[in-house]
């Protein structure tokens, strides 16, 4: 093998490489310790990204909660009645407006999607009536439809619900 032949598969990976500039981007903002901002000492997860805001749950409270932060403001958005003290939150998602957040909830050791409307301040379990565990909720841009994985059927199977907690059928042939 000649030096030439190395050095065109070298050259041609780092070109490529070089053409994904600037994503992943890190989002910088100050670490606070006393929990405020984006960034704290506790334990971050599942963060979730639309537009302005950034959803993602913490246990900066002491129990696992879902937060909001503004990107505009740089601060956290105040979210009344969306976190309880006896529900684990995780996986959250947000619409492209930041009006709507899903996100999968444990209480009493049964998982449920609940879905949160910050302009009516409103928390909705939209599967309470569902007899399966579910998982890893998402949300339309435009809120209208949620997306999740539920074992209703013995097997991880996608569900899609409306807003208002009805299962909407899905054609299994996309055709």
């Amino acid at each position: 093998m000649t030096k030439r032949s190395i050095f065109l598969p070298i050259f041609a990976t780092a070109s490529l490489l070089s053409s994904c500039v600037g994503y992943p981007r890190i989002v910088n903002y100050p670490y606070d310790p006393g929990g405020l901002s984006l960034n704290s000492s506790a334990s971050e997860l599942d963060p979730q990204i639309s537009r302005r805001y950034i959803v993602f749950a913490s246990d900066r409270q002491g129990s696992q909660d879902v937060y909001m932060f503004d990107r505009v403001t740089g601060s956290l958005v105040d979210l009344p009645g969306l976190n309880s003290f006896d529900t684990v939150g995780s996986h959250p998602a947000v619409s492209e407006s930041g009006r709507y957040i899903v996100f999968a909830g444990s209480r009493q050791g049964r998982s449920a999607i609940f879905l949160y409307d910050r302009e009516t301040r409103q928390l909705r379990n939209l599967t309470a009536n569902l007899q399966a565990e579910v998982r890893h909720p998402t949300i339309s841009a435009d809120g209208s439809r949620i997306a999740f994985e539920s074992s209703v059927n013995g097997q991880w199977d996608i569900l899609v619900y409306n807003r208002s907690g009805q299962q909407l059928n899905i054609p299994q042939d996309p055709r």
